[in-house]
């Protein structure tokens, strides 16, 4: 019985960490809106270090966005928070939210 207890607490802990691990992978970034193109489904973006993707440096760049209503929750200045992922066809912002 007490090893069925070490074993369930030990998976218990395993799907714990995957889930930080998961979750610290969509890691918010912080970010400038710099441009936004409606009809091609895109934003422009000036951040900070993107860890969850990689980008270790400041950097401006395009991404698609996962859906084209959220490109309708910000405007050009606006500072924001997003997370984004990497796909096929580039980085996708999958969430977008005005900075606090």
């Amino acid at each position: 019985m007490n090893r069925i207890i070490r074993i369930a607490a030990a998976l218990t802990l395993a799907v714990g960490l995957a889930t930080a691990a998961l979750a610290a992978g969509a890691a918010a970034i912080s970010g400038e809106v710099k441009k936004i193109d409606e009809g091609a489904g895109k934003i422009t973006l000036k951040h900070g270090p993107a860890k969850s993707l990689g980008m270790e440096d400041p950097m401006t760049m395009v991404y698609r966005v996962k859906d084209p209503a959220l490109l309708k929750q910000v405007k050009v200045g606006d500072k924001v928070t997003f997370e984004a992922e990497e796909a096929a066809s580039g980085y996708t912002v999958t969430k977008i939210d005005k900075a606090k």
